[in-house]
């Protein structure tokens, strides 16, 4: 089975590899593909956004790929009743700019005690299939804001994410240690679950 993954991303077409190699022949990244195929994303949750992606690129390329893979990710705070969510990218605007976009969370969160800066990173992974119902799954990890950023790795939010368990924010963790845990791996390996499972049932 042909997997199309509706990114770009070299990192994040890497980890999809190691994870789901096992359940698909070929796995190539839309460049890789020479694919040119947008979809806009204005669903009101990561879930939406993604099996929106994966349905809409699967109808443009089915004639090539037996399947497409999309995800929908972003920041949950609860202080912010689940902002910037489905809009984190453009929290601050169209521009996608990543210090535009802390500067004005740390902005509205400026009189937020430390006990209720809980936040969690959410990505919702979406697999749709030629002849059969796609799959959506989310994974998440959970963390709290910092008031200033610590680290120089990540992207995004990762300064700003401090995460518990390593003790660290996010962009003070190594590629290997941020992949361990992060909501992508999360909602990978549940998709490779559900995966296999269909797989026992049909011998």
């Amino acid at each position: 089975m042909k997997l199309l993954l509706a990114t770009n991303n070299a990192h994040k077409a890497r980890e999809i590899r190691e994870i789901l190699n096992d359940s698909f022949s070929e796995i190539v990244t839309m460049r890789d593909a020479g694919v040119e195929f947008e979809v806009e994303e204005d669903g009101l949750t990561f879930r939406e956004n993604a099996l929106k992606k994966a349905v809409e690129t699967l109808a443009f390329v089915q004639d090539r790929f037996d399947a497409v893979l999309a995800d929908d990710s972003g920041l949950c705070v609860d202080a912010l009743d689940g902002a910037p969510g489905v809009f984190s990218a453009r929290f601050s605007g169209e521009a996608h700019n990543d210090a535009a976009n802390n500067a004005k969370l740390i902005r509205l969160l400026s009189d937020v005690p430390d006990e209720e800066r809980t936040a969690r990173f959410c990505c919702c992974i979406a697999l749709a299939r030629v002849g059969r119902e796609p799959i959506a799954v989310q994974g998440e990890v959970e963390g709290t804001i910092l008031h200033e950023a610590r680290g120089e790795n990540g992207f995004g939010y990762d300064p700003f994410f401090y995460y518990a368990p390593f003790q660290k924010s996010f962009a003070e963790l190594s590629a290997e240690e941020k992949n361990s845990v992060s909501h992508r791996k999360r909602a990978l390996m549940l998709l490779r679950e559900v995966l296999n499972v269909e797989d026992r049932d049909r011998i």
